[in-house]
C-alpha cells in the first residue's frame, strides 16, 4: 500500500513534463506546484524528502515551473523558483543559468556573473553560459565606462 501512495505522488510530475513539452504552460504550472506541495507535505510531516520526492526531480519541477514564470515575464517569482530549485539540488546547473538571464536582463551583472560562473564550474561545457559570461562582462564594463 506504502509503494502505491509513492507513486501517486509521482503522477502529476510526468503529466507535468508533458504539458510543459506542449506548451500547456497553465496545466504545467498547476501539476508542477501540485507536485512541490506533495513534497513538502512529505517533508513536513517528517517522511523526509527521500520518501516520496527525490531532490533532481523537486529540483526539476522547481526549475520548470519557474520557466513557466519566466515566459510570463514574472521575472522575480521565476527567480524564487529558480533559487529554490538549487537550494534543493545545489549541483543542478540549468536554475544558475535560468537565474543568471533574469539578473542579466534586469541590469545585476554581478549576480549574474556569480549565477554563469557557478554553471561553468559545474559544467565547463556549458556554451549558453560561457556566451553570456562573456557578454556579462562586456555590458559591465560598458556600464562602467559610462558611468551608470
Amino acid at each position: 500500500m506504502e509503494g502505491q501512495q509513492g507513486k501517486a505522488s509521482q503522477a502529476p510530475l510526468p503529466l507535468a513534463h508533458a504539458h510543459f513539452q506542449k506548451g500547456a504552460y497553465a496545466e504545467a504550472e498547476a501539476l508542477y506546484s501540485s507536485y512541490i506541495c506533495q513534497c513538502g507535505r512529505a517533508d513536513s510531516e517528517g517522511a523526509g524528502l527521500g520518501s516520496k520526492c527525490s531532490p533532481e526531480e523537486l529540483a526539476t519541477a522547481y526549475n520548470n515551473r519557474g520557466q513557466i514564470k519566466y515566459f510570463r515575464v514574472d521575472f522575480y517569482e521565476a527567480m524564487d523558483d529558480y533559487t529554490s530549485a538549487i537550494e534543493v539540488q545545489p549541483s543542478f546547473e540549468v536554475p544558475y543559468y535560468n537565474r543568471g538571464l533574469i539578473l542579466y536582463r534586469l541590469g545585476y551583472f554581478d549576480e549574474a556573473l556569480e549565477d554563469f560562473k557557478k554553471v561553468l564550474d559545474l559544467n565547463p561545457g556549458f556554451q549558453d553560459a560561457a556566451l553570456s559570461l562573456k557578454q556579462t562582462i562586456l555590458d559591465k564594463e560598458e556600464k562602467q565606462r559610462r558611468n551608470y
